[in-house]
């Protein structure tokens, strides 16, 4: 049996932004379907917001993104934070997105687009487990930490 997990961002109205967001940060095919695609009257509120959109590459990287019916307004305020605090890290965020690379080439490359207008809470640097870790929250409200596989890394 082979079970893949695959993070499902939900958005209040800017989910199409966010999929061409991150589809320009990781490449792939990019999918996006609305609610008027899927019959909603193309003049209702709403039916332009995505009901199903994917971003999808060749290496595995997948993402999956809707924008929640009835809600407007990008990313809500009780999206949480993030933030580094006495060497700690403080978040009332549910969850945070991983993705790790193969080299730190192909992770800081990812960093550095993924970064535009985010909120860095580490700087992507070597660390105790890591040839490069790094955590910010972007434009989306999302909170991502990207890093190189631990397998790929000794510590010196």
């Amino acid at each position: 049996m082979t079970l893949t997990a695959t993070t499902h961002l939900n958005f209040r109205g800017d989910a199409r932004a966010a999929l061409e967001f991150y589809q320009s940060v990781f490449g792939g095919h990019l999918l996006v379907t609305t609610y008027g695609d899927f019959g909603m009257p193309k003049d209702a509120p709403g039916a332009d917001g995505v009901v199903f959109g994917q971003v999808a590459t060749a290496d595995g990287f997948r993402l999956l993104a809707y924008d929640i019916p009835g809600q407007a307004g990008g990313s809500p305020d009780s999206a949480g934070s993030t933030r580094r605090e006495n060497g700690v890290t403080i978040t009332d965020q549910p969850f945070f997105v991983s993705v790790e690379g193969g080299s730190l080439d192909e992770v800081q490359g990812y960093w550095e687009k993924l970064s535009s207008g985010a909120s860095i809470v580490e700087p992507l640097a070597a660390s105790a487990w890591s040839a490069g870790f790094g955590m910010l929250t972007d434009r989306f409200g999302v909170t991502w930490i990207l890093g190189v596989a631990a397998d790929d890394y000794t510590a010196s």
